[in-house]
């Protein structure tokens, strides 16, 4: 047995709201649209937001920036607001 802690597979709302440094409600509206995956289990439909999915969405991100930086089309922080 290795003596590293054990890792989760999923994160909470709360923790993947956390991990990209966003309110919980935008993290909900991310996994409504899609654009970040979740999954919902139990009785009340909790969600659960796989770790490789944020990194999914982390890399979609940066892409997504990277074209739009390309275009000419990034605003600066004056101009920006949170997604």
């Amino acid at each position: 047995m290795s003596d590293e802690p054990m890792k989760h597979r999923f994160l909470t709302i709360e923790h993947a709201a956390e991990e990209l440094n966003v309110s919980d409600s935008q993290i909900r509206a991310l996994l409504r649209t899609g654009e970040l995956r979740g999954i919902q289990v139990g009785g009340r439909g909790v969600w659960r937001i796989g770790v490789n999915d944020v990194e999914d969405f982390i890399t979609a991100a940066y892409k997504r920036t990277s074209e739009r930086i390309a275009v000419g089309d990034l605003k600066d922080d004056s101009e920006a607001t949170d997604f």
